[in-house]
C-alpha cells in the first residue's frame, strides 16, 4: 500500500511531513482539521506512506454500507454516536491489549462547524498513559502528515492551548467549517 499511497499522494501534489516517534508504539492521533470526506482519503493515504498502523472511530452507521467491510478492514472501530457507552473508557482500556496501536480521532466529531471539540481523546489518553500525536491536514499548502507528539499533564485547558497554537495555520478544505480558522476564533 506505500507504492500506491505514494504515487496518489505525488499525483495530487500532496507532500507528507513528520512522523509519530519510533520509540511510541501507542497513542492517540488527532486528526484535524475535519471539514470534508477528503481528510480521511488524503489521511489514509499518508498513513500508509508513512507505514503507520491505525485504527480510526468512526459512527457505526458506515459499517451498515455495502462496502462496510472494506471500513473494518481499514482499522475502522464503530461508535454508536445516539448512546453514552463510555467511550473513553472503552478505548482506554484496549491500548491493553496491543503492543502497538494508534487510535485516530477527529476531536470535532463531525465535518460540521462545531463550537468545541469533544475532550474525549484527551482523556483516553490520560488515562491510559500514552502520548497525543497531532495529525494534520492543510489544503492550502498541500502538506499532511504528524506535528509534535506530547503526553497530557492533566491539565486540559494549559495543553489545548498548545494544540489549539499548533492547528491555527492549518487550512481546512472548507475553511467555514473548521473552528480554529480565522473566521471562527475571538
Amino acid at each position: 500500500m506505500k507504492t500506491i499511497a505514494t504515487i496518489a499522494l505525488k499525483l495530487a501534489g500532496w507532500k507528507i511531513i513528520g512522523g509519530i516517534p519510533a520509540d511510541v508504539k501507542k497513542c492517540v492521533i488527532l486528526a484535524a482539521p475535519h471539514t470534508s470526506n477528503w481528510d480521511f482519503v488524503i489521511g489514509r493515504l499518508a498513513y500508509w506512506y508513512l507505514d503507520v498502523p491505525v485504527k480510526f472511530l468512526i459512527k457505526k452507521e458506515a459499517f451498515a454500507h455495502p462496502l462496510g467491510f472494506l471500513v473494518k478492514l481499514m482499522g475502522g472501530i464503530p461508535v454508536d454516536r445516539k448512546k453514552n457507552t463510555n467511550l473513553v473508557e472503552q478505548v482506554a482500556e484496549l491500548f491493553n491489549h496491543y503492543d502497538v496501536l494508534n487510535v485516530i480521532i477527529t476531536p470535532e466529531g463531525t465535518r460540521k462547524l462545531v463550537k468545541e471539540w469533544k475532550k474525549g481523546f484527551y482523556y483516553i489518553a490520560l488515562r491510559a498513559q500514552i502520548p497525543i500525536a497531532l495529525g494534520f491536514v492543510d489544503y492550502k499548502n498541500k502538506i499532511g502528515g504528524f506535528g509534535p507528539t506530547f503526553y497530557p499533564s492533566g491539565n486540559f485547558e494549559e495543553d489545548f492551548k498548545m494544540i489549539e497554537n499548533f492547528y491555527r495555520n492549518k487550512s481546512a478544505k472548507n475553511p467555514a467549517l473548521f473552528n480554529l480558522s480565522p473566521e471562527n476564533t475571538k
